[in-house]
């Protein structure tokens, strides 16, 4: 009796788990889909039923908002600051992640602490401070050169991004790093390997799936990131997410809703081929890191 009663709760509670996960999908499918739907209709299809299927494939949406609304040039600059804020966030979060975690010094304590403690600073509460230290930095280097180079700079921006996720990266890092057995290290040490061989050759490979959840995390949030990039880019070099505010203004306003879904799919469409891509490795990753060797 009592194990059928068991059986009896364990296929209620399946039921809840597969009925939830169904309906968080649908809750998370659905506008996904709606939007890409949306993004293929003519202009007079939005004045009917919005949920109807387009009569046809409108695919000028795209054109117009890749060429004309500049979407193509802000896509690019998106590419490029993404690329090298991960490319920074990377040289700099790993030694580092391996040294704190691997390594005891003096000192080793108060720095793991002051990381922890960035994890608790929100980056659009420093978003003022961080632009007036670098109007102030241009502006000395206008008194030198008569030209400005830390705003409107993709390069400081990236750099920028790169530090504001350092905290997290490195605390995250550091935990799966303290995961990894020391008996590849104490092999290595008696091969000779020095310090750098041994991280560079051993434990970065054995991190891989660490690695790549720090990738795709870091590259949601700097592909989608707004605030920093409003404020430190004034010029024309926006990026994706002020590029696709400025087209959602200018075609609400029009009344051209077309190209503005089309706008929405083009940034929403790398950040979906890159989760498909690694997601088997990002489950591999989270997983993974839970058990001690």
């Amino acid at each position: 009796m009592k194990q059928e009663k068991r059986l009896n709760t364990d296929t209620l509670y399946k039921i809840f788990i597969y009925v939830a996960l169904i309906t968080l999908a649908i809750v998370i499918i659905i506008p996904v889909a709606w939007v890409f739907m949306a993004s293929i209709k003519e202009n007079q299809e939005f004045y009917g039923s919005p949920w109807a299927l387009p009569n046809g494939f409108h695919f000028e949406n795209f054109r117009e908002a890749f060429v004309e609304a500049g979407m193509g040039d802000y896509f690019l600059n998106s590419i490029v600051v993404t690329s090298l804020a991960l490319v920074f966030l990377l040289v700099l979060s790993l030694p580092a992640a391996y040294v704190l975690s691997r390594f005891k010094f003096v000192g080793s304590k108060f720095i793991n602490g002051f990381v922890k403690a960035g994890l608790f600073i929100n980056v659009s509460y420093i978003t003022v401070p961080i632009f007036l230290m670098l109007l102030g930095w241009d502006q000395s280097l206008r008194t030198l050169f008569d030209e400005g180079f830390f705003l409107n700079n993709l390069v400081v921006l990236a750099l920028i991004y790169a530090v504001t996720a350092l905290p997290f990266t490195i605390f995250l890092l550091s935990s799966y790093f303290e995961t990894l057995p020391s008996d590849f290290e104490e092999a290595a040490n008696i091969d000779g390997a020095g310090y750098f061989r041994t991280m560079f050759s051993i434990m970065l490979p054995m991190a891989k799936p660490s690695i790549i959840i720090v990738i795709l995390f870091n590259f949601l949030l700097f592909w989608n990131e707004y605030i920093l990039a409003l404020t430190l880019i004034p010029g024309d070099k926006k990026t994706l997410p002020v590029g696709l505010l400025n087209l959602l203004a200018a075609d609400r306003a029009a009344v051209n809703y077309g190209p503005m879904y089309a706008g929405m799919v083009i940034v929403m469409l790398p950040t979906l081929i890159l989760y498909i891509i690694v997601q088997k490795r990002l489950t591999q990753g989270m997983t993974v890191g839970g058990v001690k060797g």
